[in-house]
């Protein structure tokens, strides 16, 4: 379960630009540039036939459209689009531009001041609803028939009770698991991969490392983590602030040091 961190929306846009920029820099060796001139000499700029789109170079101007719409839809209500054509425009023709480098540095760290403080709030508000809304389902489940809560508020189920041995904290593990958002959503599972995960016990979420030494081997258990034992008010990856996380896992095996991935 490793989650990529959080990024601004402005970072985002940058670096996807880039990328398409680097893309389009890279050298060709001799084979993929003799490639690339028949392919533009045969007939029509070498196009294949797309409806609206008839030369090579409206395709890959379309193209090029949407990748820039794909990076910048984190700041699509701050944009204006016939300013930003204008700006395309000028800039790509070779024209004078209404902005000077200074002034357009100046432009670009107030927008980006602007968008971290947007994105902070939003993430204070966040966790602020995540906990309550984490707080108040963990209470009623706690009422609920076969439902245990330990001393540090994990939450569990036995759905299957093993015969097997129960893991230390030390210990490498392999197990099945599928982890949802209150919602439902499924935010990580090992039965998409097709393969179950094998790690390190320690080096889990402290709900992970409680909950699996409650387990024998072969049994399968569900897990109500609170966010102050999962991943807390600064999220991760596709799991918000401060939210409460449902795991299903089946313990599968005990390993040997050294194994964990």
């Amino acid at each position: 379960m490793k989650f990529t961190p959080r990024h601004t929306g402005l970072a985002l846009a940058v670096a996807s630009l880039a990328a398409l920029t680097a893309a389009c820099n890279k050298p060709a060796d001799n084979a993929e540039a003799k490639k690339d001139t028949a392919t533009t000499e045969a007939g029509k700029d070498g196009a294949k036939a797309i409806a609206g789109l008839k030369t090579e170079k409206e395709q890959v101007s379309y193209m090029i459209g949407m990748d820039m719409a794909r990076s910048l839809e984190p700041v699509k209500g701050e944009i204006d689009l016939d300013t930003l054509h204008k700006a395309l425009k000028t800039s790509l023709e070779g024209g004078k531009p209404l902005l000077d480098e200074k002034q357009a540095g100046e432009i670009r760290e107030a927008f980006a001041q602007k968008i971290r403080a947007q994105q902070i709030a939003k993430l204070e508000t966040d966790a602020k609803n995540n906990a309550e809304a984490g707080a108040k389902f963990l209470a009623e489940n706690a009422k609920k028939p076969g439902v245990t809560t330990t001393a540090s508020g994990l939450q569990y189920q036995v759905i299957t009770e093993g015969k097997g041995p129960k893991p230390k904290p030390t210990d490498v593990v392999s197990a099945h698991y599928k982890g949802t958002l209150l919602d439902g959503k499924t935010f990580d599972s090992s039965y998409d991969r097709g393969e179950p995960a094998t790690f390190v016990l320690s080096q889990m979420v402290p709900g992970w490392q409680e909950g699996l030494t409650l387990m024998p081997v072969g049994s399968k258990f569900r897990f109500w983590i609170p966010s102050k034992l999962a991943y807390g008010p600064q999220g991760a990856g596709p799991i918000g602030p401060n939210q409460t996380l449902v795991f299903e896992v089946e313990l599968l095996d005990i390993g040997k040091p050294g194994q964990g991935k």
